[in-house]
């Protein structure tokens, strides 16, 4: 007989245990997401069950950032896809995280980026057959109609997984549907009961990338012919800069024929070099008023109220999707469209002008004189704005400084997240940014601008520098707690730069052009205005682990900043507080 140690029982294989949250994981792999941005909810324990297995058995799958507000997670997610066009997938928290998000997810359809928005409820409220969801749904989280009634009105889609048999698929659609052309947030309801109940995987794969659009060659023609037979063209652009091969295409046609280009105040990143002798800044009313034709690149508002079209010029649209179908009302006065992603159209217009060769070739050459002595002009008087403004160190600051001193101190590579209000126009006119990527606005309604910074900080990595231009009134507005919680948990180091002018100067600016001669004015009580007692910006930065500055002086600025960006530099996030003249 053998003296050997008897064996024991065989150690148990564990069962891999596919429920409906490895069936949402699964769905988030093979959408290619990098990132689940997560407000916590009870919800989710199925899917961090899955993350852990994920982490145990070494398998590639997307990383989970636990955030502690949801228009911190939902802006975040903003800013990745705006950076990197991938699905990101946010998980929320019932009806009430929905509700608390509902206003960056609102602005994500607005800016127009794809993601996968997700939370739950209960089907059975603890009396269904299956595992208990919690009480806390039957006493306080259920909405009637469901979550997804919530999110109609804010998402591209909304819809409810009531079958862990659906789930896999209702996701994966989910994220097809939201980059489809109008790209934009969907939501999917996940119940409880779903996410725990048992999954069979059936077929399941990479999610394909969607398809560019082009444009059709008889509308290709009809804009080569307009264009190059137009005296007066101008063309307006508010959004193809975010495709840098829009931003490109774009360049060469304005180029070939001497085309004029506005950014208009709806104008929500940067589309077309700012220094170029063709960019005629921000005004489209004065040169579209004289043009014989306005060409609307990307442009859902090009002139406000909506139906006043300056002058009498042949209008072509070249939009993808140029009625917005989240917009509740939206006046074109268009003649003809090109369709399409924006650059295989301009690309495609460009080369049908070459082709044809239609135009008056010493025209041409006179118009681009006449713009070059005009852009010329405003630059002059662009520089003779801030040599002003920062006439007196010891002075007050004038917001063009701050532009200004952020151009010049911010590396060429570095971007500007943009969320003000009354400065807007200020920022970008002195900014003057030349590269795609370089100023993006923050759309939808203020307090989403820290997640956005946050999120486009992680797409764009270590090696970039984020700068996050907020008024007082929309820094009030943010999570700021939250966001530099973030900031510091995942080594994502913001610049903000607050522009304080210690109000809400908009509210005053509303209500002074309904009631120019009224009460308020004749006895100064402006209601809706006031944040004199406004928390120091920078004491709340130092408070929450960041470096906080106080900017009281023309002269303080230039340091402030410096040694802020080395704080930033450093891994640390800053915040600059300056206190404005107006």
């Amino acid at each position: 007989m053998s003296d050997a140690a008897p064996k024991g029982p065989a150690p148990r294989r564990r069962k891999a245990n596919t429920d409906g949250g490895e069936a949402l994981l699964r769905a988030c792999r093979d959408l290619g997401a990098d990132y689940i941005f997560s407000s916590a909810g009870s919800e989710w324990a199925p899917v961090w069950e899955a993350l852990a297995r994920q982490a145990e058995g070494g398998i590639a799958g997307p990383r989970y950032l636990d955030l502690t507000h949801e228009t911190v997670a939902v802006g975040m997610a903003t800013g990745y896809a705006l950076e990197t066009g991938q699905v990101p997938v946010v998980l929320l928290h019932a009806g009430a995280g929905l509700l608390q998000g509902a206003n960056a997810v609102h602005g994500a359809l607005l800016t127009g980026v794809p993601m996968v928005v997700c939370s739950g409820e209960s089907t059975g409220y603890g009396d269904g057959a299956g595992r208990d969801p919690g009480s806390q749904w039957y006493r306080n989280l259920s909405v009637v109609g469901g979550p997804q009634a919530l999110a109609a009105p804010f998402t591209k889609w909304a819809c409810a997984a009531n079958d862990v048999s659906v789930l896999y698929g209702m996701v994966r659609r989910a994220g097809e549907l939201a980059a489809q052309p109008p790209a934009g947030p969907v939501y999917v309801n996940t119940p409880v009961e779903v996410l725990l109940d048992s999954w069979q995987p059936a077929a399941t794969g990479p999610v394909p990338r969607a398809a560019l659009a082009a444009p059709a060659d008889e509308d290709v023609a009809t804009a080569a012919r307009l264009l190059a037979t137009a005296r007066r063209p101008v063309l307006a652009v508010e959004s193809v800069g975010r495709d840098p091969g829009a931003f490109a295409a774009l360049i060469d046609l304005a180029e070939l024929l001497a085309i004029p280009v506005v950014e208009p105040q709806s104008a929500v990143c940067a589309n077309f070099p700012r220094s170029h002798p063709l960019h005629q800044g921000g005004d489209l009313t004065a040169l579209a008023a004289d043009a014989d034709l306005v060409v609307l690149a990307g442009c859902r508002a090009p002139w406000y109220p909506p139906s006043a079209k300056p002058g009498s010029a042949t209008v072509l649209v070249i939009d993808e999707v140029p009625h917005r179908p989240h917009m509740a009302y939206q006046v074109l006065t268009a003649d003809c469209y090109v369709g399409g992603s924006a650059g295989p159209a301009l690309q495609a217009i460009a080369a049908r002008v070459h082709e044809d060769g239609l135009f008056d070739a010493r025209a041409v050459r006179a118009r681009r004189e006449r713009l070059a002595d005009a852009h010329t002009a405003a630059d002059q008087a662009r520089q003779e704005a801030e040599s002003r403004a920062a006439a007196d160190p010891a002075g007050p600051v004038d917001p063009v400084v701050v532009a200004s001193t952020l151009r010049d101190m911010l590396d060429p590579s570095a971007v500007v997240v943009d969320e003000t209000i009354t400065h807007s126009r200020t920022i970008v006119r002195h900014l003057l940014a030349d590269v795609p990527g370089r100023y993006r606005y923050v759309q939808g309604g203020l307090g989403q601008g820290l997640g956005v910074a946050l999120g486009v900080k992680l797409a764009v990595g270590p090696g970039r520098m984020v700068a996050f231009t907020v008024g007082d009134g929309s820094w009030l507005y943010n999570p700021v707690l939250p966001g530099l919680m973030a900031s510091a948990q995942y080594g994502l180091p913001l610049l903000a730069v607050v522009f304080n002018n210690g109000a809400y100067r908009s509210m005053q600016l509303n209500h002074l052009r309904a009631y120019p001669e009224g009460a308020a004015v004749r006895t100064g009580q402006f209601l809706g205005v006031d944040l004199s007692a406004q928390p120091d910006a920078a004491a709340v930065a130092t408070a929450a682990g960041a470096a906080g500055f106080t900017v009281a002086s023309t002269g303080q600025l230039g340091p402030a900043l410096d040694k802020a960006m080395a704080a930033v530099r450093d891994g640390q996030s800053a915040v600059v507080n300056v206190q404005l003249t107006r």
